[in-house]
């Protein structure tokens, strides 16, 4: 009996061993599951009623985010402009921050990592009031962490994705791009590449154009295409800080790509693109520094004028004519639109006939520009859109190769295949009178 006594000994004794080391490890609560109706709202800030957030941290690190103007900005060793979303989303997490009750007053602050807490949130409102949340360890073997309000006893469970929306690095919420100009506010695009300059500016229809080295017609989606690069241009802040030292000295030694300027209602900013090998780099005079950029951006800004010339010789695009004038030598050819009828004449003709020819003439291009072969024009198209405002007149010489062409009041000279003014004036004949339904 004495050996069996001993081993029901041995076991209670490991038994109140485990509840020990439980309890050391899951402090008091950490095992509650807070019924639904405890949850409540510890912080509710508005975005808009923010001044300021300081976030800081165990280590002694602080991070601080200003809000002026509806826009945020990073204080500290040095100011930076904020990546305006991910700022937004901070915020956001405090509109509302939500947790569980746990107990009234924490019997171990140090337990629950309160005593010295992982985040301490502070936040300035507009009204000159200050709130401030308390966030602590994250509870043993789940997914929350430990919270408290300043001055208030009271532990709370938070979701640990709310210590993670404020567990941030200047790095991710910096403003990222190498160029911070308004998108919507663009005004001019200088571009200095291949040699020479070209000058991107908008006309009364708020479509670009190229204002130098000449006035040529642009292509609104390479323009466009130009832009976005330059507004999706990101610096590279992984570098350390040899790293960035390196990237000074290949800029240095590099070959200029590029350098374009964009201006908007605040002023003009710069962006000069070097290549080292096959490395690009880039500085910008809105952020100080040097920077690693993508091989995108490099042979994006590494454009010719031809590049950005439109070789579309109509520009009625998606807005349907609504009259056609064709003079081909002495035969001329008129139609008309008259509410959804097509007529010539005074008789309606097949709308489908006309159409397709109206999708060939929104779609002729020219294969290349050309400064000489323009002779006798044996042939005009002239298209007539936008509720009458657009009127269109093009001249086509013909050539031993096909048609150079030109566009009424505008120097620039076109080359065109043959077939593709040739298809024009055959899909013009092919027009006939639409043949009535039979009822």
């Amino acid at each position: 009996m004495g050996l069996r006594n001993l081993l029901v000994a041995v076991v209670i004794a490991a038994g109140l061993g485990g509840a020990v080391w439980y309890a050391l490890k899951h402090p008091p609560g950490s095992d509650i599951k807070p019924t639904p109706d405890t949850s409540v709202k510890l912080i509710n800030i508005p975005e808009d009623q923010i001044r300021q957030i300081e976030v800081k941290k165990r280590d002694g690190s602080t991070l601080t985010l200003v809000h002026e103007n509806r826009k945020w900005s990073l204080t500290g060793k040095e100011n930076y402009p904020a990546d305006q979303d991910a700022a937004s989303g901070l915020a956001g997490a405090l509109a509302p921050l939500s947790a569980d009750f746990l107990e009234n007053k924490a019997s171990a602050p140090a337990s629950y990592g309160l005593a010295q807490p992982a985040l301490t949130v502070t936040v300035q409102l507009t009204s000159g009031k200050t709130q401030q949340v308390i966030l602590g360890d994250d509870v043993p073997g789940g997914s929350q962490t430990y919270a408290q309000r300043a001055g208030d006893p009271k532990v709370y469970l938070a979701s640990t994705s709310v210590r993670s929306s404020f567990d941030k690095q200047v790095n991710d919420l910096r403003d990222k791009r190498l160029m911070t100009f308004d998108n919507d506010k663009v005004t001019r695009i200088d571009l200095d590449a291949k040699k020479q300059t070209v000058e991107f500016g908008k006309n009364n229809q708020n479509e670009w154009q190229i204002l130098k080295p000449g006035p040529y017609r642009a292509d609104s989606f390479s323009v466009e295409d130009l832009l976005r690069k330059l507004k999706d241009a990101k610096m590279d802040l992984s570098l350390s800080a040899e790293d960035s030292k390196k990237a000074d000295a290949q800029f240095a030694a590099g070959q200029t790509v590029a350098t374009a300027r964009v201006t908007d209602a605040a002023g003009t900013q710069t962006l000069e693109v070097r290549k080292n090998k096959d490395a690009y780099f880039a500085r910008s005079s809105a952020v100080k520094g040097t920077f690693k950029v993508t091989a995108d951006l490099g042979t994006g800004l590494d454009k010719s004028l031809d590049d950005f010339r439109s070789k579309k010789l109509f520009d009625f695009g998606f807005n349907d004519p609504s009259k056609i004038e064709i003079h081909n030598g002495a035969a001329t050819s008129a139609y008309v639109k008259s509410g959804a009828d097509w007529k010539a004449n005074g008789k309606t003709m097949d709308s489908a006939q006309v159409q397709s020819v109206i999708d060939q003439l929104r779609d002729l291009s020219a294969t290349k520009f050309v400064e000489t072969g323009f002779t006798v024009p044996t042939l005009d198209m002239t298209v007539t859109s936008n509720d009458g405002k657009r009127v269109e007149k093009v001249e086509f010489s013909k050539t031993a190769d096909g048609y150079i062409a030109r566009r009424a009041n505008e120097p620039a000279l076109y080359q065109l295949a043959s077939n593709s003014v040739d298809d024009i004036l055959k899909g013009i004949k092919e027009i006939k009178e639409s043949t009535p339904h039979k009822k």
